[in-house]
């Protein structure tokens, strides 16, 4: 492009060379002030997001406490509105016929809920973790996971 042509002596010529030789140009904005926002945004959601998930992942992937419990399951479901997950109760007994204990139990896998589904009523053996302080109940309504189930012939 051509630089417009001002006649000999002209101030106006005169004053466009000057300013653009001594005007640079702006400096250029930091990444955080040009990207506050989307900062802003991360910042509010993304944090508690990755925070959730590692407290999520810990008390999941860490156990406080292994144990066995025998009894007759009594009840086991598969319920939940977003997240549905398996529920049990076992019933433990001191002499045959009284009921003393009812014990609350949820299951993460499929296989093992179904083959406790089969054996509804029969005196079992379930072995279980206590994994406390799980953030929601997408994972389960009880702290106590079957892990094995084992039927007791009578």
């Amino acid at each position: 492009m051509d630089e417009p042509e001002f006649p000999p002596g002209n101030e106006h010529a005169e004053a466009a060379d000057s300013a653009a030789a001594s005007s640079p140009s702006p400096p250029r904005q930091s990444f955080k002030r040009r990207h506050w926002g989307k900062l802003l945004v991360i910042a509010i959601v993304a944090v508690p997001t990755v925070g959730l998930a590692a407290w999520t992942f810990g008390t999941l992937s860490w156990t406080y406490s292994s144990a066995k419990r025998a009894g007759y399951v009594q009840k086991i479901s598969h319920k939940g509105w977003l997240c549905k997950t398996w529920e049990g109760t076992l019933y433990t007994d001191i002499a045959k016929g009284f009921r003393s204990d009812s014990f609350m139990f949820s299951i993460r896998s499929d296989s093992i809920a179904h083959q406790l589904e089969a054996l509804t009523g029969k005196k079992v053996s379930i072995q279980y973790d206590q994994h406390k302080g799980v953030p929601t109940h997408c994972f389960g309504e009880t702290e106590y996971f079957v892990s094995a189930v084992q039927e007791i012939k009578e």
